[in-house]
């Protein structure tokens, strides 16, 4: 007859066998090791991504130096003109200015252009693309081992999205505009077909916020045959950037072509 004390002995025994090593452990499976982000390997990259603010997908198109590491690359945003997309960046050939400039002394940096619109300012409804540049795309810059942007340039309805970032992002290093679509009355804007309203285009309208302007920190270029001259003439005459530039052309790829190296210069001084 089998004693109390063998049977509970035995009982250990045969829970200990149940426990061998080739049996993993009760409880939730082992978190993986953290990995690092990946940066991009070659100096244009194109990806599609989700945006929950603009309620749709988007290009982001990150441009980088050629023959330089993009790890931890200083970010420029580049905001594109009404009727464009991020990828007109690249036909305007800025992969190669930016390595131009770079070679020729200009600190590296990289380039994000996202796809916009509706001036890349919130005129009501489910598209707000000013709070994808803010709430969004550090993220995706983040995940790419780039960091977050700190500088901003923008071309037409762009300069005019860029100098909207501008007054919510102090602290940028460098914000560059180029036939920025600027408007010095609600007729004028309200003749675009954009805004919800007078108060939403008072509130975004660079124009009539400049004392929020980082004056020595901004470029203005406009060329003397472009419709938006006088308001570009009016911006720097209310803010005194430190570049202003007027030299012939009129709102088209051919002067934008002519003075992006320029615009490409004063950011990459700024942002090294």
């Amino acid at each position: 007859m089998l004693s109390r004390r063998t049977l509970l002995a035995g009982s250990a025994l045969a829970l200990l066998a149940g426990c061998s090593s080739a049996d993993p452990p009760p409880g939730p499976p082992p978190v993986p090791a953290p990995t690092r982000p990946s940066a991009p390997r070659d100096p244009v990259t194109v990806q599609r991504m989700r945006s929950a603010a603009r309620g749709t997908d988007v290009d982001l198109v990150l441009i980088t130096p050629e023959g330089v590491p993009a790890s931890g690359l200083p970010v420029c945003l580049a905001l594109h003109g009404r009727g464009a997309r991020a990828r007109t960046f690249l036909d305007l050939g800025i992969p190669q200015m930016l390595t131009a400039a770079v070679r020729g002394g200009v600190p590296p940096f990289a380039v994000a252009a996202v796809d916009g619109d509706n001036y890349w300012v919130d005129v009501g409804g489910d598209d707000d693309p000013q709070r994808m540049l803010t709430d969004e795309v550090p993220g995706w810059l983040a995940g790419r081992d780039l960091r977050p942007a700190s500088a901003v340039l923008g071309i037409s309805m762009g300069g005019f999205g860029a100098l909207r970032f501008a007054r919510a992002h102090p602290d940028l290093k460098a914000v560059a505009t180029a036939s920025a679509a600027l408007f010095v009355s609600w007729p004028d804007a309200r003749s675009r077909k954009v805004f919800s309203g007078e108060d939403n285009w008072r509130a975004e309208e660079p124009l009539l916020h400049t004392e929020d302007l980082p004056a020595a920190r901004l470029g203005v270029w406009c060329g003397e045959s472009d419709p938006f001259l006088g308001a570009d003439r009016k911006l720097v005459k209310a803010v005194s950037p430190a570049v202003a530039q007027f030299s012939p052309g009129g709102h088209k790829d051919e002067y934008w072509r002519g003075i992006l190296p320029d615009v490409l210069k004063f950011v990459g001084q700024r942002l090294g």
